[in-house]
């Protein structure tokens, strides 16, 4: 199956979402969703989860675009397998905001891959210093590999490091990724090596408790925290959500549900305060991102219901027009 159509709902597998929408189709409407998110223009919930056992987990993010005229919901499962590692399963249900009707069902587990790194991609661009050319991901997983494209597509980079749990899986990825990106891509040791020298830093891992300490990160760093998208994980310490100017995808939902942030709340480190803008009110200009070239930025994606549905939005109005 590649894209159906019965009773004017198309539905795209994982097959069709991956041959028709890349990350560099991706990032324009990421980018407007998340200006429209941090502009009222956007109606959206906070993401509903419902516990099924250890491990496993089944969410729910609805939203409208109120300039596309599009609305629906993201029904999404994610199953770890207790090794580190999270697969995300779902659909992703786009209806016509004028009659009301569903139009297009996606794959959310496609979805997911390619919006969260444009995302990432819109925001470093926002965010890093001009001349950054290094880069560090920390995971070796899907996200990993999408981010290393979706980062190569806003700067120019010269070198890139990689960290996994397993050190023959991260020397395999990193060969891998070299091969397919034509970049100079390595394996590192251990987390404090990879982000030695970064001037961008991802992290895309499964990681519970955090794997990157401030402490590691040089002045005039820009760092992507992507992998935890709930309140009880987090991937950085609290000295690098204080020590950075933190920048959120969405104020309301890194207030309850952002690890990170909450974590070092509790701690004592961080007042609500702390969240200096939106990257959507960085987009528009309501608010600076960068302030010195020396500054450290952080870019805190939980991930939305917005983006979904703009890339669905895209998609649909892709395969309808074919």
């Amino acid at each position: 199956m590649s894209a159906l159509k019965d009773r004017s709902l198309i539905v795209l597998d994982a097959t069709a979402v991956r041959r028709m929408l890349t990350v560099s189709t991706a990032i324009a409407p990421v980018r407007e969703a998340m200006i429209a998110l941090s502009s009222d223009r956007v109606r959206q919930l906070l993401r509903s989860f419902i516990a099924l056992d250890a491990g496993k987990t089944f969410a729910i993010m609805p939203a409208a675009l109120l300039d596309a005229q599009v609305f629906g919901a993201k029904l999404v499962s994610v199953f770890g397998d207790g090794q580190g590692r999270k697969a995300h399963e779902g659909v992703v249900v786009l209806f016509d905001g004028i009659g009301g009707a569903p139009v297009c069902v996606a794959d959310a587990g496609e979805v997911t891959a390619i919006r969260t790194a444009a995302a990432s991609a819109v925001a470093t661009d926002a965010l890093a210093r001009p001349d950054a050319d290094r880069l560090a991901v920390l995971g070796i997983g899907r996200q990993a590999a999408a981010h290393i494209e979706a980062i190569a597509q806003v700067r120019s980079l010269t070198s890139v490091a990689v960290w996994g749990r397993d050190a023959g899986r991260t020397r395999a990825f990193a060969e891998d990724m070299a091969t397919r990106t034509g970049l100079k891509v390595e394996a590192a040791s251990d987390v404090q090596a990879a982000v030695a020298d970064a001037a961008i830093i991802c992290t895309v891992s499964a990681a519970v408790d955090p794997i990157l300490n401030g402490a590691w990160v040089a002045p005039g760093t820009h760092v992507n925290v992507v992998g935890s998208s709930g309140p009880m994980a987090a991937e950085i310490d609290g000295e690098l959500v204080q020590a950075g100017r933190f920048i959120v995808d969405h104020r309301e939902h890194v207030l309850v549900h952002g690890g990170e942030f909450l974590r070092a709340k509790a701690q004592g480190l961080v007042g609500d305060e702390a969240i200096a803008a939106e990257i959507g009110e960085v987009l528009a200009s309501h608010a600076p991102g960068r302030q010195g070239a020396d500054q450290i930025t952080v870019y805190k994606s939980l991930g939305h219901a917005a983006q979904d549905l703009a890339v669905t939005a895209w998609l649909y109005a892709q395969a309808r027009d074919a």
